[in-house]
């Protein structure tokens, strides 16, 4: 079974939806044992990165969470969700996110045509064709809301990037950790197959 982690702060139904149209069994939970004993999670988010470390702090989510990660158990983190992942973000000086990963949330720099936050669709450049994106076509389009975007320390682990007048790493993956900086559950059939392949992984019981 996959959960949908709880912590008040994510958009839940629409990851929820998504999954259960591919046939994933899929719950969503606010109880940490449910959490333990859960096959893979799944991570959202959507709001400031302060709020979102103070809802996982005050649900006492904190150290669940990187004690599934821990576990290798197959993970995804949506959206904010990634962006927890890693270690602080300009939107809130001085919160620490969960760490998990090396790298900081940096604000989308204002340049001529375009609009902060960055909403709608952008074509990304697929470094890892393992993962989410096994059996994708080049440069698949999928669907971003962000105001904030990822600066990773090691680069080895960024599967995709993408271009909004800076370059954007928009995925990483670490064994059978994933995270993306935009939705899935919202980039139509694209969006599908990324979260069937993470199905699949977790039906394999790990990395695939």
């Amino acid at each position: 079974m996959i959960v949908v982690i709880d912590y008040g702060a994510g958009n839940l139904q629409s990851v929820v939806k998504a999954f259960r149209f591919i046939g994933g069994d899929i719950q969503v939970t606010s109880d940490k044992e449910m959490l333990k004993d859960a096959s893979a999670a799944v991570l959202p988010g959507v709001g400031a990165f302060g709020d979102a470390m103070d809802c996982l702090k005050r649900s006492d989510f904190v150290k669940p969470v990187l004690d599934f990660i821990e576990s290798e158990k197959p993970f995804l983190g949506i959206c904010l969700g990634l962006q927890l992942l890693f270690e602080g973000s300009e939107e809130n000086p001085g919160i620490s996110g969960l760490g998990v990963l090396k790298g900081n949330i940096r604000r989308i720099p204002a340049g001529p045509g375009l609009k902060i936050p960055h909403i709608g669709w952008n074509s990304l450049d697929i470094k890892k064709v393992d993962g989410l994106f096994r059996g994708l076509e080049p440069n698949p389009y999928v669907y971003f809301v962000h105001s904030y975007y990822l600066q990773v320390e090691n680069p080895e682990i960024v599967s995709s990037t993408t271009n909004y007048g800076i370059q954007i790493d928009a995925s990483v993956q670490r064994g059978n950790l994933f995270a993306t900086q935009f939705h899935p559950e919202k980039s139509g059939k694209t969006g599908l197959k990324m979260l069937k392949n993470f199905l699949s992984c977790v039906e394999a019981g790990g990395t695939r």
